[in-house]
């Protein structure tokens, strides 16, 4: 299935994050500041700017970002979980 976001959303494919950290403490799922990582799977053409003008969005598809656990929309595509969400809401891009 091809799926063509809004103009300024993005689509994720959200991957296992890291569940402890470097000093061996356990994040629990249900953390909200835990940041999540996705792939992203489409991205819409850009953010519309106040003269009329499209943006590009700064990620492409096949980056991989961080995003707040409660900051998007899970939707189901395909039998398989995505996450839809702004350009904004995202961390940043993962190395």
């Amino acid at each position: 299935m091809k799926f063509k976001p809004l103009h300024d959303r993005i689509l994720l494919k959200p991957v296992a994050a890291e569940t402890r950290t470097k000093g061996g403490l356990i994040i629990p799922d249900t953390a909200q500041e835990k940041p999540m990582q996705g792939k992203v799977v489409a991205v819409g053409k850009g953010r519309r700017l106040e003269d009329g003008r499209l943006q590009e969005l700064g990620v492409k598809v096949g980056d991989t970002v961080l995003y707040g656990k409660w900051s998007g929309t899970e939707v189901k595509l395909g039998g398989e979980d995505h996450v839809i969400l702004k350009e904004e809401d995202l961390f940043g891009v993962a190395g």
